[in-house]
């Protein structure tokens, strides 16, 4: 959070550049023979990424192997939303690990008020009994100070020591397990951190997470030197290693969402096993420019889609220069016989540029062949990105244990993702989703064995006598709506099992359909199932699933393929006279909405409804509801920088039941309409939806709503 006008910007380091000209091929080196140990996916954090329940949606977060994130303090005044007690269970849910609380960020300004440590400390007092009685009270790591150096304490280290001290004890004295992070520094501080560090230890208050910031040009050339300097101090001080957590970083501008850019802190962090939270510098509930719109991809989204995607351990990597600006990071899985790599950054921003890609160690489990295939994922800035794209595949023979894969024509703020797998491949890479790079989970597994006639590299198995197996893909949908969802799979003779198998579906975590996959004549004939399903826009998670005790769902997965389609979708305008307005609740003209009207002025007062009355449906259950909604509201908080949005919410009943809240995020705009799809359960034949909100607070406008089975 640190004030804009104290960055100061320039270009990554790169030699100059043409847009017609190239620079030189440079070298990666990827030694596969070199672990360097467990992957910590720690790059993968947020600054005010989480916004409120569902902003953005689980299905965004997930796939990305969240493990930090760092959020307001309960209640707190700072910013109107990412409250760390509210965005707890969407991000545990998610499979996140540590919450970490900016408790400054209960005051409203930046810089914040400083109304004396008394103040502070009665602040701290309330929100740590709040912290003590919530259900997540293990994930969180308290945060005492936000960038002391800069606030409060510029040029008075001692004063900050002494309050520092006084706040830990009294979070300790209320919470006895507590961790607790520091001193969060602005910026790499090696004499103050050192300081800071030997008071710490000589006053029994040291932090269970070491934090500071990375927020300038200093990073890119600076980071290793960084990170040694400060476990020389803690190795001179006698003091155990602490895990570290750069709990903001990116510059001001030209690094959110920006691919090339973003692949070098990733790196850099992931070799260090640190932990990192993206800096919160627009607004919040997006993963930090991660996200655009409602719940759609940019490009950098991929980046760290990539990362969660390794598995085994890392290996060494040794770029062009330590320092430099083209970075990589990679890991190899000996069960999957997987090495991938991403590597970007050479940072033209204009041109191209070459590097030569050499992989070396490579094991004899992989072949006397292997293949290796090249995606490129591009910057969209805040538009949403159309996905990876395949740049180059090709076969090698190794020598000496290694290969070079000579790569032409990069774009510095693009990311690349390599694949090296034995030379099994039977078709190149397409648009479609394959089994063998999807996320597995149970007893799903790749092999390479004899069989023919398989899509891509290999396939997955492992379905038979299984209740665990899992094929998990992530998929893109450029639009609401139905899609077409080909599943190629083989089901050939297998004892004990059924002619005709079924496995599963589950989609955005939820059971979907069980799918039946009539048997193929044997292991190496493959067929092709459709099932048409309802996705939003965006990301969805479409997973293949084993569910049964005995062997019905005995198959192998090839690939899942999409193509959008059409289905019954009914739609029932806000304005229509058929529903009923309660209230304040009225009819408004706007061009930008679909019929030129939209209904405004829901909630604010539990008598202010919007009602769609006689929405009907063939057969009771659950159905997708798209809802086309406007909010342009800004909130108070800090008013120097961040663009403070409101994501409104409506409480939602069917049938005059209970309702269920839903939060929308927010649209930048009266007249920019978005969609955002709920989940309702409907009767059979007419039903009632009601909009509503009892709060002081309104709903967003509503537009339309949409009405759709999950299966079409």
């Amino acid at each position: 959070m640190a004030l804009a006008a104290a960055i100061v910007m320039s270009a990554l380091p790169a030699a100059p550049t043409t847009a017609a000209a190239r620079l030189a091929a440079s070298q990666i080196v990827v030694d596969l023979a070199a672990s360097t140990g467990a992957l910590r996916y720690g790059a993968t954090g947020f600054l005010y990424g989480l916004g409120d329940e569902g902003i953005p949606n689980e299905t965004m977060l997930a796939a990305l192997k969240p493990q930090v994130t760092a959020q307001k303090a309960p209640d707190g005044l700072q910013h109107p939303n990412g409250d760390a007690l509210k965005i707890a269970p969407m991000f545990k849910r998610a499979g996140g690990r540590d919450i970490q609380i900016y408790l400054q960020d209960v005051y409203k300004q930046w810089p914040y008020e400083n109304l004396g440590i008394s103040d502070y400390l009665a602040k701290v007092d309330t929100m740590t009994r709040k912290v003590v009685a919530d259900p997540y009270r293990s994930s969180y790591v308290y945060v005492p100070f936000n960038e002391p150096d800069q606030i409060w304490y510029a040029g008075n280290l001692t004063a900050f020591l002494n309050d520092y001290k006084a706040v830990y004890q009294k979070i300790r004295s209320i919470d006895p397990s507590a961790r607790i992070a520091g001193p969060n520094f602005a910026g790499y501080r090696s004499a103050d951190l050192r300081a800071f560090m030997t008071f710490a230890r000589d006053n029994n208050v040291l932090p269970h997470v070491t934090t500071w910031h990375e927020l300038g040009d200093d990073f890119f050339t600076g980071w290793n030197a960084h990170y040694a300097d400060y476990r020389a101090i803690e190795s001179a001080l006698g003091v155990s290693a602490r895990p570290i957590t750069i709990n903001e970083y990116g510059r001001f501008s030209g690094d959110l969402g920006v691919p090339g850019n973003l692949v070098q802190f990733v790196a850099r962090f992931e070799n260090s096993k640190v932990d990192g939270c993206l800096a919160y510098w627009t607004t919040a509930g997006g993963l930090n420019d991660l996200v655009t719109r409602n719940n759609q991809a940019t490009g950098g989204w991929w980046l760290y889609k990539w990362y969660g995607d390794l598995t085994g351990t890392t290996v060494a990597v040794t770029p062009p220069a330590a320092g430099g600006s083209l970075q990589a990071l990679a890991a190899y899985d000996p069960a999957k016989k997987q090495a991938r790599v991403i590597f970007g950054g050479n940072n033209p921003a204009s041109g191209t540029y070459d590097t030569n890609l050499l992989v070396k160690g490579i094991p004899a489990d992989l072949g006397s062949r292997v293949h290796a295939t090249v995606w490129g994922v591009d910057s969209t800035g805040l538009n949403p990105s159309p996905g990876p794209y395949r740049v180059t595949e090709s076969d090698y023979t190794p020598a000496g244990g290694q290969i070079t894969i000579p790569l032409t024509g990069l774009k510095g703020s693009s990311a690349y993702h390599v694949i090296v797998t034995p030379d099994k491949d039977v078709s190149p890479a397409g648009s479609r989703y394959e089994a063998e790079y999807a996320t597995l989970s149970g007893s799903a597994r790749v092999t390479y064995g004899p069989n023919t006639g398989y899509s891509g590299t290999s396939f997955t198995e492992g379905y038979g006598g299984s209740t665990t197996a899992s094929t998990k893909f992530v998929v893109t949908a450029p639009s609401d709506g139905y899609y077409n969802a080909a599943l190629r799979y083989s089901a050939g003779p297998y004892t004990g099992a059924p002619a005709s198998r079924s496995v599963r579906l589950r989609l955005n975590g939820r059971d979907l359909t069980d799918v039946t996959l009539p048997g193929t004549a044997d292991w190496n004939t493959w067929n092709t199932v459709t099932t048409k399903v309802f996705l939003t826009a965006g990301i969805n998670r479409l997973e293949v699933n084993a569910y049964a005790s005995d062997d019905r769902d005995a198959v192998n997965v090839d690939y899942l393929d999409l193509a959008a389609t059409t289905g019954t979708i009914t739609s029932y305008q806000a304005e229509s006279t058929a529903n009923t307005l309660s209230g304040a609740a009225r009819v408004s003209a706007n061009s930008a909405a679909s019929g030129g009207s939209y209904v405004g002025f829901v909630g604010a007062g539990a008598g202010n409804t919007l009602r769609f009355n006689n929405v009907t449906v063939p057969a009771a259950g659950r159905y997708r509801m798209v809802v086309t909604y406007a909010n342009g509201e800004l909130g108070e908080g800090a008013t120097n920088y961040n663009t403070n949005i409101v994501d409104r919410y409506a409480d939602i009943s069917v049938n005059g039941g209970a309702s269920v809240r839903h939060y929308f995020r927010n649209t930048l705009g009266w007249s920019n309409y978005r969609t955002t799809v709920v989940d309702v359960t409907l009767a059979a034949g007419a039903n009632t939806i009601t909009f509503g909100n009892a709060s002081a607070g309104y709903a967003p406008d509503i537009d339309l709503i949409q009405i759709a089975a999950p299966v079409g």
